[in-house]
């Protein structure tokens, strides 16, 4: 009667027949599935699934049920897998369809913000953080047991509608490994999960590069009418230069009947002798 609880064994190959039949069955009633699709080899390949995977493997509670984990996420026995503000709810195949759910307490406001400021001044942008291009120091710090952004195995808490009474069943770790390969496309789940922001690890950066292209304080300016005093020397007074504006269309047609000024002046200054050699013949 003891072992009355536990379900029989179930062959990979059926369990993934029950997987793709279970997944039919739920689009056909119109539900929308987010599965993780079988594959083999590592589960994450990038830095931030890498993390994820072997923060879970650090701690010693985890190590008896992640090895059956493993094997059913990489045969696609996670039909579904989302991941919102503090909690990851999934659908695993096993001998029959099972609901597992994750909830994840928030990074504590004080772990965050030493967090940001320990990590600001080495993260040039957004991209480059959730591409996990980094140095090895905000590696690291992002990464530290129990001060980092991963969780450890007090932040999290699981239940799952299997049978088995252990804290952490083969279906809760499927989905755990499932997060792992998930943030390997979507790593800003990750910050999400944890409600915080992303972009403010790299916020203080840009408020410092602000802050060099600043205009000088009025105070620390040397007024003008010191100089005489302090350097005993006369100033001459400023000269503002005002811009030529432009002539005017009246000014143009002055000068275009300019010339004929020019002709009469001529005409006068003909005549002008004309006048003093008749005034000799008198």
């Amino acid at each position: 009667m003891g072992y009355s609880r536990w379900t029989p064994y179930v062959p990979v190959a059926e369990r993934r027949k029950k997987a793709e039949k279970s997944a039919s069955k739920a689009k056909k009633g119109g539900a929308t599935l987010m599965p993780i699709a079988p594959f083999r080899g590592a589960i994450a390949k990038t830095f931030w699934g890498k993390a994820w995977c072997d923060n879970l493997e650090r701690y010693s509670d985890y190590a008896n049920r992640l090895p059956r984990g493993r094997t059913y996420v990489r045969n696609g026995s996670v039909i579904d897998l989302n991941i919102s503000a503090g909690s990851v709810h999934a659908q695993v195949v096993g001998s029959s369809l099972y609901k597992v759910s994750v909830n994840v307490v928030a990074v504590p406001d004080k772990l965050w913000q030493a967090m940001r400021t320990d990590c600001s001044n080495s993260i040039d942008s957004l991209v480059e953080l959730l591409q996990g291009k980094f140095s090895n120091a905000v590696m690291e710090r992002i990464c530290k047991p129990g001060s980092g952004l991963f969780p450890t195995p007090s932040n999290m808490q699981f239940s799952c509608t299997c049978p088995d009474w252990a804290k952490m069943c083969k279906h809760v770790a499927a989905v755990l490994y499932g997060v792992g390969a998930r943030l390997d496309h979507e790593p800003e789940l990750l910050f999400k999960l944890r409600r915080v922001e992303a972009k403010e690890l790299v916020a203080e950066v840009d408020i410092s590069l602000i802050k060099t292209k600043r205009t000088p304080i009025a105070s620390k300016l040397l007024d003008d009418s010191l100089l005489p005093d302090i350097f005993g020397i006369e100033m001459a007074e400023p000269i503002l230069a005002k811009r030529p504006s432009k002539p005017k269309p009246q000014a143009r047609t002055n000068l275009a009947k300019a010339p004929k000024a020019s002709q009469t002046s001529k005409k006068k200054i003909t005549n002008k002798p004309k006048k003093i050699m008749a005034s000799k013949e008198k």
